[in-house]
Parts: structure tokens; sequence; C-alpha cells
């Protein structure tokens, strides 16, 4: 391994003139930053980045763990928090959970082994290992989710509202058997979504009807038979809600398969915008989440605790969805 002594004997300078080259620690002249910079590309020299780390007793590096990495949702936050990282000279450590309390445990400990300066996390439920973090004043901050006893800033979107926004739109096309397909039970979103259909479905005066809801586990295949069980009901919904742009898609596989024209049969809305939501036939009507302004906000809540420019009390951020209509809803007859 090339070392940077190498680089000096090459460079014919002193150790310490390369480090103040490469660290920018100190004035060195032009003459003597070409004849070390040339001695670096030469020799392909880059620093021992761990060993760096335990020097300044940093990593620049952030932890980011999310639940599903497939799920478009999640592509679009991973990179607001990477550009806001990426700007203050920080890299992202990525580690995906598939909703396993024991992946999560896993990767906090893994992060917490590689010094990672900072977290940032989608719970997959109630986190045993966050207090660790803090109590070793690593900065945490949550992300989409949020867990109740968790003293730990957070973002999230107003669920409650997005959900009720929804199906207050459906019953005012003249819905009254709307079921909805929730995600995992024990995330946040999945209880806050499933609060803000009864809200609506109360505040119509619309009896809250279990036989209507179903555990769509937060995946497509999970949706899609709980889709198609919904649709064997009798007499079956005339609109669902799907609770994530995942579910939707299994929701829509059910209803191809079972023949149903939406929205001329049944109307079909989810939480979540994606890029193919405004393409499909019909267009999804949804309420679309600031993914990206998610993951840059929630980055800047940790980098702030990193540089101890706030100290206080525990922050929660809580953003506000966008309901889009588009063409997969209609009245129970069909009509507009």
């Amino acid at each position: 391994m090339v070392t940077i002594r190498d680089v000096a004997r090459k460079a014919g300078v002193s150790v310490a003139t390369v480090s103040a080259t490469i660290n920018g620690s100190a004035f060195v002249s032009p003459e003597l930053r070409t004849r070390v910079e040339r001695a670096r590309a030469d020799l392909d020299y880059h620093p021992d980045g761990i060993a760096r780390s335990l020097r300044i007793r940093t990593s620049q590096t952030v932890g980011l763990i999310i639940s599903d990495i497939t799920n478009p949702f999640f592509t679009a936050l991973v990179r607001g928090v990477e550009d806001t990282a990426q700007a203050r000279g920080y890299a992202v450590t990525l580690c995906n959970t598939d909703e396993s309390l024991e992946k999560e445990r896993a990767y906090t400990k893994l992060l917490r082994s590689r010094r990672v300066d900072g977290l940032i996390m989608a719970p997959a439920g109630a986190l045993e290992d966050y207090q660790r973090f803090v109590a070793t004043n690593v900065p945490l901050v949550f992300v989409d989710r949020h867990v109740p006893t968790a003293a730990v800033d957070s973002v999230v979107v107003d669920n409650v509202d997005g959900a009720r926004q929804l199906v207050q739109y459906l019953i005012q096309l003249g819905h009254r058997r709307i079921g909805i397909i929730v995600g995992l039970p024990q995330i946040s979103t999945s209880r806050d979504r499933l609060e803000g259909y009864r809200q609506a479905l109360e505040a119509a005066g619309i009896p809250v009807d279990p036989a209507l809801q179903r555990m769509g586990s937060s995946s497509s295949k999970g949706a899609y038979t709980a889709g198609l069980s919904l649709l064997s009901l009798n007499p079956p919904p005339t609109a669902i809600f799907a609770g994530n742009n995942l579910m939707v898609i299994g929701l829509m596989w059910a209803v191809a398969e079972r023949g149903i024209e939406c929205p001329a049969d049944l109307s079909v809305a989810c939480f979540d915008d994606f890029e193919w939501a405004s393409v499909f036939r019909p267009r999804l009507t949804v309420v679309a989440q600031p993914t990206y302004e998610m993951g840059a906000k929630a980055a800047e809540l940790l980098f702030e605790r990193l540089t101890n420019a706030y100290t206080g009390d525990p922050r929660r951020i809580v953003l506000s969805p966008r309901f889009i209509i588009r063409d997969s809803c209609a009245s129970p007859s069909g009509g507009c």
C-alpha cells in the first residue's frame, strides 16, 4: 500500500507538507503543491480514511436505515438525505431492513461499530436500541415514521389529514362502502392512515365497518390478496383506499384479474404519488408526499445536532401532503 511517506519521497518534500496539502491545514506554496499533487497522481495515493477517522474522531459518514429500497417513496427520500449530506462533505451508508426488527437491530449495531457520526432511520416498529445512540451522543433522527416513546427528532407527513382528505373525496362522490388496505400494524404511518379513514367516515355519519378493512403487509403481494378478499364481499365495496404505492399495485392486479373496470365499477385511490401513477390507465388519484423534502429536512436536523447548532428538546416536523385528483375515482354509478 502506498503511504504518505512514499508521496513525500517522490515529491521531494516533507510528510508535513504532503499532509498540509491534502488537508488544507497550512499554507503550501503553489510550486510545492503541484509537486505533491503530481506525486499523488503518479502513485495513485489515497489517504487512509479509517486511520483519519480514528485520529479526528469523526467518520464523515452518516447512517440511513430504510425499510424497503424497492419502494419508490424511499428512492426520493434517500436522494434528499444524500444530497444534503454530500453538500457537507459527508457520505451516506444505506441499510435496508425489509420491515424486519431483527435486521433493524443488526444494522443499528453495525453502524455503531462503524462509528457513524449520526443516524437517520425509518423505524420498522418499536425500536429498542435507539437509546444507545442517544446515550453515546450520536444524533438520531426518525424520518417518515415515529415511535411515540422516542425522545428524538423526527420528520413526518400529516398522514391522518392526508387519508381524511382522500376518504372525504370518495364520500363526496357518493361512496358509502369504502374499503381500505392498510400496511403493517406496528408502523405509525399505517395506524395514522387508518385513523384518517375512520375520522372521515365518522364525520359523514357512516359506520366504520371492520369487514371493509384488510391488512396488506405494506407490499404488493399482500395487497393483492387483500384486494381479492375485499372484492369477494357481498356486496363488495364501491371504492378502495390503498395505504401506499406498493399496495395499490397489488390491488390493481387483483382488480384486473377479476375483470373489474376502474372507475366504472370500482374507484381506487392511494397514499403516495409515484412516477407511474400518472401513466396508469386510469391515472391514479393519490395523496402525494413531499418525499425529497422529508429526506433533506431529516438530514438538516441531523447536521444541526452534529454541529451543535441546535441542542434543545426533540423536534417533530410535520409536513403537509398534497391531494391530487386524477381519473381513478368516480361516483358509484360510474358518473363524474
